[in-house]
């Protein structure tokens, strides 16, 4: 449990999970991603959500794409990624990524 609400406390971390969520399984490259924080801090933050429990990455040729495991997610924590989903659907939810004022998320 404690784990799963670090990963989803941070909201670089939500915003990866919405788009790996809005893409199709096994098609969102980490290269891909519209987050402003660096490719260190970017793999860290991968690094958390796999830990979670939350994202699967496999490597294909030279791109690493990803797959969110919300049914496996689900089962162990019914309805909080449908919030962190919804959350991110909300006009005006004012949630902006790390980065845009000046911190980038790590440490």
């Amino acid at each position: 449990m404690q784990s799963a609400l670090h990963a989803l406390a941070d909201p670089v971390r939500r915003l990866i999970i919405r788009q790996v969520a809005a893409s199709p399984e096994w098609t969102k490259a980490c290269g891909t991603f519209d987050i402003p924080v660096s490719k260190s801090t970017l793999s860290h933050h991968f690094a958390v959500l796999r830990e979670a429990g939350l994202l699967e990455q496999r490597d294909e040729g030279t791109r690493r794409v990803n797959r969110l495991r919300a049914a496996e997610f689900g089962a162990r924590f019914p309805g909080l990624l449908d919030l962190v989903l919804a959350e991110g659907a909300e006009p005006g939810s004012g949630e902006k990524a790390a980065g845009a004022d000046g911190v980038d998320g790590a440490g």
